[in-house]
């Protein structure tokens, strides 16, 4: 799988190759220990080395590669990684969840319906980046949607390896059959409808039921790809 450059939506190549570096290495294409050449990868992109650097910063600055002298060090994602990354997840959106509920969610619940219609319909024609970006879609709206900005710059801190991971998520996903991912989208109506009740308990007992199902896929999908 190669990662979607429409998702980028104007990014510049150093953000691409970010991109594309950073799949690599979540799925374990590119290994831990392997080390990055700055010429080698701009003669497979077919650019200088600046946009190069531009990504070899932007992965160091997420902990994926070590900048060193002769090149970069690939960390990869471990599993304490991703314990941490959904950890992280996990609380931003408790948080989201029930500040969305105390105000007037009216016209965003219309919003996530229609985004899970459209996660419906991208399983149905197995569309696995469609599939993804309206997951990505879905749980963004209700981060911005909290109307926290501090929420929202630890959110963004964090998304380029979110959407990278439900690239590799939804892959298994689709691959399993009709009725896992008739489960899956699932999970989301069920956060829904939490919402529609405005009942913090409910609301909080669906993101942590949603989380934990969600942390098993992932550490499935990591340990398939390696």
């Amino acid at each position: 799988m190669k990662f979607p450059s429409s998702w980028l939506k104007g990014g510049s190549l150093g953000e691409f190759i970010a991109c594309e570096l950073r799949l690599q290495i979540i799925n374990g294409t590119i290994k831990p220990g392997e080390v990055l050449s700055e010429n080698r990868i701009a003669a497979e992109f077919g650019t200088s080395r600046s946009p190069v650097r531009e990504a070899m910063k932007t992965l160091s600055g997420e902990g994926l590669i070590t900048l060193q002298r002769m090149g970069a060090v690939v960390n990869g994602l471990q599993i304490q990684d991703i314990e941490e990354l959904y950890d992280v997840r996990y609380l931003i959106e408790s948080f989201a969840w029930q500040r969305f509920a105390e105000g007037d969610p009216g016209q965003g619940i219309a919003q996530l319906n229609q985004i899970i219609d459209k996660m419906a319909l991208a399983a149905k024609y197995l569309d696995i980046v469609e599939f993804a970006y309206q997951d990505l879609a879905f749980h963004e709206l209700i981060i911005i949607s909290a109307k926290h900005l501090r929420i929202l710059h630890l959110w963004n801190s964090i998304r380029q390896i979110v959407m990278t991971v439900m690239l590799i998520t939804t892959e298994e996903v689709l691959s399993e059959g009709e009725q896992k991912i008739d489960y899956v989208v699932e999970k989301h109506r069920k956060l829904l409808n939490g919402l529609e009740l405005r009942d913090p308990a409910v609301i909080a007992a669906r993101v942590e039921e949603y989380f934990a199902d969600s942390r098993n896929t992932l550490h499935r999908s990591i340990k398939d790809n390696r």
